[in-house]
């Protein structure tokens, strides 16, 4: 693989690999593996250095069991720290 770009300009694909295996427990070994890439080739894609070809993307997608724009987005997705906290603004969830 030849150098590695780190911009992000308006071809930037953000994914949520590395919040998928943490979940899931799976080393970036086992996801290349599965995949038939090289381990570091899925901590270029995770850090963004990389976007993948639309079919491994969806295989990505496929290995985690999730549709594709699940996992990969063309926008930032928003953290998880960012939600808003029960109580900050939000009604209280009414129990059914």
């Amino acid at each position: 693989m030849g150098p590695v770009s780190t911009d992000r300009g308006g071809d930037a694909v953000y994914n949520r690999i590395a919040l998928l295996r943490a979940e899931q427990g799976v080393t970036r070994r086992e996801l290349a593996d599965a995949l038939g890439v090289h381990y570091q080739t899925v901590g270029y894609l995770e850090r963004g250095e990389y976007n993948p070809s639309l079919h491994l993307a969806l295989r990505i997608a496929e290995f985690f069991g999730l549709p594709v724009e699940v996992v990969f987005s063309t926008r930032p997705f928003p953290r998880i720290s960012d939600a808003a906290r029960p109580g900050e603004g939000d009604p209280p969830a009414v129990a059914g």
